[in-house]
């Protein structure tokens, strides 16, 4: 098992674009995916995640103004996890958060598309 990260899920909020973003720390990046659901239907739905670019560390703890003042970003969720097993089409994590807690896996389906739900 490998050592604690960071995670933080962001609430992205424009006029018409109301997502959340998972960012996973990876290094010195924060792996990110983009949803639809808000982080409280995370545990109880199977949801579909889109790998969007890396984001830099500092938005582990940022809430503000992005995309040059076209919408702002709040914290919804924070903790911690561990990568329980990682593989080609994979990832099983444990969760320690207020909202995500226990094991949940991202699964690959195409391209940028990956499944995210709680495993057992």
């Amino acid at each position: 098992m490998q050592s604690s990260r960071e995670f933080v899920i962001q609430k992205h909020i424009k006029a018409s674009n109301l997502h959340w973003d998972l960012m996973l720390e990876a290094g010195s990046v924060l792996e990110t995916y983009r949803f639809k659901l808000p982080p409280e239907k995370l545990p109880h739905q199977t949801s579909t995640a889109i790998k969007i670019f890396d984001h830099p560390l500092k938005f582990l703890t940022y809430e503000g103004s992005v995309n040059k003042g076209k919408g702002t970003v709040e914290i919804a969720e924070r903790g911690t996890c561990q990568l329980l097993r990682e593989s080609k089409h994979k990832k099983e994590f444990q969760f320690e958060g207020k909202i995500l807690k226990g094991k949940f896996s991202l699964i690959h389906i195409k391209d940028n598309i990956w499944e995210f739900r709680r495993s057992e």
